[in-house]
C-alpha cells in the first residue's frame, strides 16, 4: 500500500486520504517513475501507467492550480496545404511540415511566447503565462506577422509559391493551469474565439 508523504509538513499518511492528517494540506501520490500527481487510491499512474502500490514511499505533489489570467493567444494555420500536399511525395510533405513547426516555435519563442500545441497544420501559442509582461499583446501580434511572412518565404524556398499562413491574436482572460507545460495550459472561450477568428482571416493576413 502506498504511503503518501505530505509535501507541506512531511507527515506520512495512509493511502486513501485526500488531505494530510497532520496539517490538512491536499495530498496527491506522485508517480515514482514520472512524478505526475495521482489520487491516493489509484493503483496505476494515469500519465505513464507505472504501478503506484509497489510498497515504495511516494511523495505527495500538489495538484495543479487553475487561475484566471490575462493572456494573449495566437492561432495560425496553413492555407491550401492539403491540396499542395496531394501533389507532393509524403516524405517531402512531412519535411515541409517539420520545417514549418520549427519556424513557428522559433518565432514564438523569439517574442517570449510559449507553444501550447500543434493541431494538424495549425499552431496555438500563448503569452501571459507562466510569466507576464506589459507588452505581451504586442509581442503576440508581432510574432503573428513574422510567422505569416516566414511561411511565405518557406513556401517560396520549397517551390510552393501558393503556400501561405493566416493568423489571429486575441487578448483576454482565460483559465490557466499554473505549473502546466505545453498542451493544456490554457482553456476557455478565449481559445475558441481565437480559433474562430483565425479561420476568417485571408491568406497572409493577421486578424486582431
Amino acid at each position: 500500500m502506498a504511503i503518501v508523504t505530505c509535501s507541506s509538513c512531511g507527515h506520512s499518511n495512509r493511502a486513501g486520504r485526500k488531505f494530510c492528517a497532520s496539517c490538512g494540506s491536499p495530498l496527491a501520490v506522485a508517480c515514482p517513475a514520472c512524478g505526475s500527481g495521482n489520487e491516493p487510491d489509484e493503483r496505476f499512474c494515469g500519465e505513464c501507467g507505472s504501478p503506484l502500490t509497489d510498497g515504495s514511499v511516494a511523495a505527495a505533489a500538489p495538484l495543479p492550480a487553475v487561475e484566471r489570467r490575462l493572456v494573449s493567444i495566437l492561432f495560425a494555420d496553413l492555407v491550401g496545404f492539403t491540396s499542395l500536399a496531394e501533389s507532393r511525395d509524403a516524405e517531402d510533405v512531412r519535411e515541409q511540415l517539420t520545417r514549418y513547426f520549427e519556424v513557428s516555435r522559433q518565432v514564438v519563442e523569439r517574442y517570449g511566447g510559449t507553444i501550447e500545441k500543434f493541431i494538424g497544420d495549425a499552431v496555438m501559442a500563448v503569452w501571459g503565462t507562466p510569466s507576464a509582461r506589459e507588452d505581451d499583446a504586442e509581442r503576440a501580434v508581432r510574432a503573428a506577422l513574422e510567422l505569416v511572412d516566414a511561411v511565405a518565404a518557406l513556401g517560396a524556398g520549397a517551390g510552393l509559391p501558393g503556400l501561405a499562413a493566416r493568423a489571429a491574436v486575441v487578448t483576454g482572460e482565460a483559465a490557466v493551469t499554473v505549473g502546466a507545460e505545453g498542451q493544456g495550459m490554457v482553456a476557455g472561450d478565449l481559445v475558441n474565439t481565437a480559433s474562430r477568428i483565425q479561420s476568417l482571416a485571408e491568406p497572409g493576413a493577421v486578424l486582431v
